[in-house]
């Protein structure tokens, strides 16, 4: 854990709320994944990093190769930025921006764009290099284990998807396969840990099946895409994967702290200012509703790194003030900060504009995040 005394020095001259990156931990994070990966190449997932500065950092270290994006517009402000590599991670039908990349050579030749449903297609321009989304979900019968994403599962209706595709003038040049289930799953019960081991050995039968249809269809693929930072090892294991993903890893929110696989080391955190003490042993900060996506509950609220400190159960984080009790409020006092670490690793980038690097004591850098470059990719 990062020395939060150390954050508090480094930062002192700066008004709080504020987000602060040890760098540290970050390079440990990076070289963690890139050991994990086993020699794939590991993709950066940038919505869970959302800021150029560390993505660029990120892809200059040997081990990792290319952008998982999440918007066309993203996209394409990124190769113009000098991204050779970007891989859309979800299906798009912006019709202006998918307009601008078909009028561009150059970025046509950097970006793949992800699809699903002969429906995508039709916004997709010719000439388009194109990945197949393929559920990586277990089914047990009628039970369904793992994110509704793709509908196409088994080679056939790959094949039948990149032979629609490849009519409309577009290249197929991947697959991709997200196995929610394992990489986004903590290793919190032996019933979890059956479920990840029945999983990844059912798609790594299916997975070389499908790419080995694909691949008959249509020509040898230049991306077969799989994993997240929960599951590098089992990705990277399967000799049909070509590279895995990862971004989260980076940050290390706090929805990855009960993982076997690896041994996580928390870089991103966020300062809120004491700005009240209503009753003895709460104090109340300003700002902190940093909740994260997914299903709503305490595991997406950002949590106090301070031990001795917890949400209050009746409010929890709020959008101008968070109150917090326990043992550590009694000796805070108006003006003091109080360290969280986010639920999940992007998305609080969109509340600041900047992030603080933190080395060897002292603020190295001070980077604009995507807010702070004024780009909004939803």
């Amino acid at each position: 854990m990062t020395d939060l005394s150390m954050l508090t020095a480094a930062t002192a001259d700066l008004d709080p709320p504020l987000a602060a990156l040890d760098l540290a931990a970050l390079e440990a994070n990076a070289a963690d994944l890139v050991r994990r990966a086993g020699g794939r190449p590991v993709r950066v997932a940038s919505k869970s990093v959302r800021c150029r500065w560390v993505l660029e950092k990120v892809l200059a270290e040997p081990g990792f190769g290319g952008v998982m994006a999440y918007s066309v517009r993203e996209a394409i402000w990124l190769a113009r930025s000098g991204v050779r590599d970007v891989l859309l991670g979800y299906p798009s039908v912006d019709r202006a921006a998918l307009r601008e990349l078909g009028d561009d050579a150059a970025l046509l030749a950097a970006i793949t764009l992800m699809v699903d449903d002969p429906g995508q297609l039709e916004f997709v321009p010719a000439g388009a290099r194109i990945c197949l989304d393929v559920d990586a979900s277990l089914r047990v019968g009628r039970l369904h284990l793992g994110v509704r994403r793709s509908p196409v599962r088994s080679g056939a209706q790959a094949v039948a998807l990149a032979r629609d595709a490849e009519r409309r003038g577009l290249r197929v040049v991947g697959l991709m396969f997200y196995e929610a289930q394992i990489a986004g799953l903590p290793d919190t019960s032996p019933a979890v840990r059956l479920v990840k081991r029945r999983s990844a050995a059912e798609l790594a039968s299916r997975r070389g099946d499908v790419v080995q249809a694909v691949e008959k269809a249509v020509g040898a693929l230049e991306i077969v895409n799989s994993g997240g930072t929960g599951s590098l090892e089992l990705s990277s294991a399967d000799p049909a994967v070509t590279e895995v993903t990862a971004g989260s890893g980076l940050y290390v929110p706090t929805l990855f702290d009960h993982y076997r696989a690896f041994a996580p080391r928390p870089a991103l955190y966020f300062a809120l200012p004491v700005v009240r003490r209503p009753a003895p042993g709460i104090v109340t900060l300003f700002g902190g509703g940093y909740v994260a996506s997914g299903p709503a509950g305490r595991t997406r609220l950002p949590t106090p790194a301070l031990r001795g400190l917890t949400l209050l159960g009746t409010e929890g984080a709020g959008e101008v003030q968070t109150p917090v009790r326990g043992r550590g409020a009694e000796t805070l006092r108006i003006g003091d900060r109080v360290w969280f670490r986010p639920a999940k690793a992007g998305e609080s980038a969109e509340r600041f504009d900047t992030i603080h690097v933190v080395a060897d004591g002292a603020v190295v850098a001070s980077v604009p995040t995507y807010r702070g470059e004024g780009r909004n990719f939803g």
